[in-house]
């Protein structure tokens, strides 16, 4: 990608990547004790029905763990656990939020994840990372998930931003293709030095 001195939104996913599991031990164990795959955990909870739902906006947080305890035949303490040390390993990426409330300013910043209707409280009040972002799109607070092309034009129309103005950032190529399919420009996203490099390039920053 090109420096292009039209681009004037940055506009970031949440998990993957300003949002990653950097210790998988807690995990690890409740993998182990049910014979799954590394990730497998993950991918139990997070492509199960319910959680498809929810990020949709059409079920709540506690339906999706109530379908995982029948699932895994779990009794009510085990189950809190379970949820406890699901997220324990998550950590917020301080210095992509640092470098992104750089941005602010110069650059108009949005975010648009794929997540439960819960998302925003962890956003505001427990990570308190709202204040980088001019707008922030939840996918089951509007109904629609990516890469769907209307949830980036809406992140767009949000920011009041033509697609060739905006840089997306994803860690799903899905979720890429989605975004150039709009006509946004895109970062595959690996780690926080590449994608500030790139997108500094990018910003003629």
């Amino acid at each position: 990608m090109t420096t292009n001195e039209k681009i004037c939104a940055v506009i970031w996913d949440l998990g993957g990547v300003l949002l990653r599991t950097e210790d998988l031990s807690h995990r690890e164990k409740w993998e182990e004790r049910f014979g799954l795959e590394p990730w497998g955990l993950a991918d139990l909870i997070f492509r199960s029905e319910m959680s498809q739902l929810a990020s949709l906006g059409q079920a709540c947080v506690d339906d999706i763990w109530y379908a995982i305890q029948e699932k895994l035949n779990l009794d009510v303490q085990e189950l809190e656990q379970l949820r406890k040390d699901f997220f324990a390993g998550d950590r917020v990426d301080k210095g992509l939020i640092t470098f992104i409330q750089k941005l602010k300013g110069p650059f108009k910043t949005g975010m648009i994840t794929n997540a439960w209707p819960d998302i925003r409280h962890w956003i505001v009040n427990e990570w308190q990372i709202a204040d980088a972002f001019d707008h922030i799109l939840i996918s089951a607070e509007v109904g629609m998930v990516k890469p769907n092309a209307e949830i980036y034009t809406l992140s767009l129309q949000m920011l009041d931003v033509q697609p060739e103005q905006a840089v997306f950032i994803d860690d799903f190529v899905e979720n890429i293709e989605g975004a150039k399919a709009v006509g946004m420009h895109a970062i595959h996203f690996r780690d926080r030095e590449e994608v500030i490099a790139e997108l500094k390039e990018i910003l003629d920053i």
